[in-house]
């Protein structure tokens, strides 16, 4: 079922030399003149874009916060996904794609006549580009569908399988998202071949630009050696936030680590690889099986013979790729990963077959048609070999990957073979309940799920929160926290750090649930385990008081501490608050998946764990578009969180004023106050002195200095430091403050 890693030496879409994921290219020379001058200014926009990152390269970029920019989305601001999802015809819908599986065969056909195969391939590239670090990648945008996913070794003719979808797509048009598309198919087509599946659920949006600032690996190649992604010789020191192996890759290398077969070593990646994407050693085996138990590989043919991958090919090509122009290269004759054969005798049909032909089997290393390493069985009877995709009268040796082979010589993985085969009941709840969380695990909590076929089971990984109480005296409640001696920056402190833990990449943290309170939260270093338990010894008897969830105290509590900052700022800006959240329990919380969440760095409360080769000014960007902030919530945000006095460790850097807990623009004016000269005094570390005496007046980071050194920011800076933008400023950090607090407030979007 999974083609892995083509060889195919077909144009590489990134520049040569340039980070991979990025849009760089060389500036473009200039273009001598000729007869009948065009009227077009060749490359202009792009050229400067792209000369922009070539003149000065280190400067900050901060294009990451525009991914996702709603001015490139055609259904407009008040199109509403959920809602259409209510009129489609959910059973009508599955009845197509399960014909589609066997039918339009034409242009690009099945294999032994069922697309089966190829959809779950789809799929589970889609979901399975997903990694636990950042959040980002797997099959929750329908990212799949643009550059550089569409075009990677990996997902080689995975085009054709989506271009099989429009039909199906055109049909039910804005009621069905190409990224929900995309993950049912898969799982419609394990349906068809025998599977009963755990379960859909539908509810993902699609993204309509190309998400080019995502960190997929520092090569400039695809499928360069390994090597670069390691700390070391250990295969273990994967980089963050990387999961594959290899450039290119979803996962690992099927022919083995670099291409050189060894099942122990491909064990190893194997064990990162997926842990990375959020499965044990049971889920890994189960998903590896279940995956290879239907479809092949395909390498019967040359890969020197196919064309560029879609962003290389030319306009002829209408967005299809890895076209072979010099021989058939279609049915038997396709060239996917190089490897050719299909795992199992029947591979069109559910069962446990798989492990029948791996653990019944002794292989042997071979080399397929298109030169790829493969395992073939060394004894096999005729019957047993799976036959021709075209010509049932033909049979052909299946074939294992090194990440099959893995799974008999690897000691713990064997134990869960074994398992399984002896099993083949409990193989398939586990394979139904691995390819749910697999397909799902990027979408959050279960309240984003829609459709008639959610479980109803609530599963761990799913972070699930009990229901909030509604209805408590809020006012009340606000009068309790205001008299509890709790200072400003110790409300909004905890507020903050209880929320900024959201990310929208995968929709997990946040404040519902209140488990900052709970291990391992409560005991990060950027919680400041003392101030918080100090600040929840005073708010947890207050919620028990009232009725409330700690969770909606928390976030209460830091309105309170905004509204007194206002207050002394001599502004009158209510603070918006909507009850509800509900309070998470330890048996609710799988505290090992959490440990990717913890902060290393918040450039909002001015604070770096330690020191990184990315500058902090950097590591604040990724945060921030992982909270989903623009750059300009950005910096009435930083600006404001200065004033309240929310520091970590109640450190003084960037806190431009004498009137600390007050909601004033002082940060800005301090900033861009052409009175001071600015010093660096070591590593992240800078004086700000009075131009004239000399004297030091405050301290500052490079998070502080960035938003007066780099043009865009000094912009919004300027704008705030302005004597007429102080209520501008009160109202604009308010709705920033409350976007932060509500981002897990999937209750309230409909």
């Amino acid at each position: 079922m999974h083609d892995h890693a083509t060889n195919n030496p077909g144009k590489c879409p990134f520049p040569h030399g340039q980070t991979a994921g990025s849009t760089d290219a060389t500036v473009s020379a200039p273009v001598a003149k000729a007869p009948g001058k065009c009227p077009v200014m060749h490359g202009s926009n792009t050229s400067i874009e792209q000369g922009m990152k070539q003149w000065w390269p280190n400067a900050l970029n901060l294009d990451i916060l525009h991914q996702h920019d709603t001015k490139t989305n055609p259904l407009g601001a008040d199109f509403d996904y959920r809602a259409e999802l209510k009129s489609l015809d959910f059973e009508a819908l599955k009845k197509d794609v399960v014909a589609l599986m066997t039918d339009s065969q034409e242009w690009w056909p099945a294999d032994w006549g069922h697309y089966g195969g190829l959809m779950i391939r789809m799929s589970w590239h889609a979901a399975g580009s997903y990694r636990t670090a950042d959040g980002r990648g797997g099959g929750g945008t329908g990212n799949q569908r643009f550059s550089p996913l569409n075009s990677w070794p990996d997902n080689a003719n995975l085009d054709k399988a989506r271009r099989l979808l429009w039909p199906i797509k055109k049909k039910y048009g804005n009621k069905l998202s190409w990224a929900d598309l995309l993950i049912l198919a898969g799982n419609v087509a394990y349906e068809s071949m025998g599977l009963k599946t755990f379960g859909f659920g539908f509810g993902r949006e699609d993204i309509w630009h190309p998400e080019k600032d995502t960190y997929w690996g520092s090569e400039s190649e695809w499928l360069a050696k390994s090597e670069g992604r390691y700390a070391s010789e250990d295969r273990d020191t994967l980089e963050n936030p990387l999961a594959a192996v290899q450039m290119g890759l979803i996962y690992v290398n099927p022919e083995g680590v670099d291409g050189n077969p060894d099942p122990l070593r491909t064990a190893k990646d194997m064990r990162v690889t997926f842990a990375r994407m959020a499965m044990n050693d049971e889920e890994t085996v189960a998903l590896t099986a279940g995956g290879h138990t239907v479809g092949k590989c395909h390498g019967n043919g040359s890969a020197a013979d196919l064309g560029p991958a879609p962003e290389g090919a030319d306009v002829e090509e209408q967005g299809l790729g890895w076209i072979n122009k010099k021989g058939r290269g279609i049915g038997r004759n396709t060239v996917t990963s190089g490897i050719e054969g299909a795992w199992t005798t029947h591979p069109t049909r559910w069962d446990n077959g798989y492990f029948k032909m791996l653990l019944g089997h002794e292989w042997a290393l071979r080399k397929s048609p298109a030169g790829a390493w493969q395992w073939e069985p060394m004894n096999i009877k005729e019957e047993d070999k799976p036959v021709d995709v075209e010509d049932p009268s033909i049979r052909y040796n299946p074939i294992m990957t090194d990440a099959d082979m893995a799974l008999k010589m690897d000691p713990e993985y064997r134990k869960i073979s074994e398992r399984f085969a002896a099993d083949p009941a409990y193989f398939s709840e586990t394979f139904a309940r691995a390819w749910f969380k697999l397909t799902h695990r990027d979408m959050g909590p279960k309240v984003r799920y829609v459709g008639p076929w959610v479980p109803k089971e609530d599963l761990i990984w799913q972070d699930p929160v009990p229901a909030g109480t509604v209805g408590w005296d809020v006012a009340a409640a606000k009068a309790r926290i205001a008299a509890s001696g709790l200072s400003i920056g110790e409300l909004v402190a905890t507020a903050w750090d209880s929320a900024r833990t959201f990310r929208g990449s995968d929709m997990r943290g946040g404040a519902n649930g209140a488990r900052i309170r709970l291990a391992p939260q409560r005991d990060w270093e950027g919680n400041e385990p003392d101030r918080l338990s100090r600040v929840l010894r005073v708010l947890t008897p207050i919620a028990a008081e009232f009725g409330a969830s700690v969770a909606d105290v928390i976030v209460l509590a830091g309105n309170v501490g905004v509204e007194k900052a206002l207050q002394a700022a001599g502004t009158d800006v209510p603070v918006p608050f909507t009850p509800g959240r509900g309070d998470a329990t330890p048996e609710q919380t799988d505290a090992e998946s959490f440990a990717p969440l913890e902060p290393i760095h918040d450039g909002y409360r001015n604070w770096v764990k330690k020191s990184y080769a990315v500058k902090p000014e950097e590591l604040m960007l990724d945060r921030t578009q992982l909270m989903g902030l623009t750059a300009a919530e950005m910096t009435v945000l930083v600006g404001g969180m200065r004033v309240l006095g929310t520091n970590h460790g109640g450190t003084r850097h960037g806190v431009f004023t004498d009137r600390v807990g007050a909601l004033t623009t002082d940060f800005f004016v301090g900033l861009v106050d052409m009175a001071n000269v600015w010093e660096p005094r070591g590593e992240n570390l800078y004086y700000i002195r009075d131009r004239k005496s000399g004297e030091v007046k405050w301290t500052a980071t490079r998070v502080d200095l960035v938003f007066g050194s780099n043009s865009i920011l000094r912009a919004y800076a300027e704008l705030y430091a302005q004597d007429d933008s102080r209520e501008k400023f009160a109202r604009d950090f308010v709705a920033a403050w409350t976007k932060v607090m509500n981002a897990d407030r999937f209750d309230l979007r409909g």
